[in-house]
């Protein structure tokens, strides 16, 4: 009996353990989703990954100083599916990019709606299904 519960458990614990996590951070408690910033700058690091990826741009602000943002991109999957890959924004790339931002200005981070690098005119975030999800 106590060898039949014991398979019991470990069977029900295997088939939990093998089943996809679907666990999901809220945005709007990170995002301001109702509004908009904008920023130009320059590339420093992609890391195109799941559940999402992230894009950090150097940002010369008024005074002078110099700011590294935190951009919050759609998952790497998402982008791979639309030929985005690590190689496609690449550190020194010019861009300009418009997103939800952080509910806390000291983070210096955004949510991307969409990007822009000029040199090239390439983009995402302006076609049907370019979202952050």
């Amino acid at each position: 009996m106590v060898k039949r519960k014991l398979f019991l458990v470990l069977a029900g614990l295997t088939m939990v353990a093998g089943m996809p996590v679907s666990a999901h951070h809220s945005h709007a408690s990170t995002y301001f989703e109702d509004k908009r910033e904008e920023i130009d700058g320059e590339v420093i690091q992609v890391s195109i990954r799941n559940p999402h990826s992230w894009v950090h741009v150097n940002v010369k602000q008024s005074n002078g100083e110099m700011i590294v943002y935190a951009i919050e991109w759609a998952a790497g999957t998402q982008l791979n599916r639309v030929g985005i890959s690590g190689k496609t924004l690449k550190p020194g790339d010019k861009v300009h990019v418009m997103g939800a931002p952080g509910r806390n200005p000291a983070d210096h981070r955004l949510e991307m709606q969409n990007i822009v690098r000029p040199s090239d005119g390439w983009k995402w975030g302006f076609l049907p299904g370019e979202v952050v999800g």
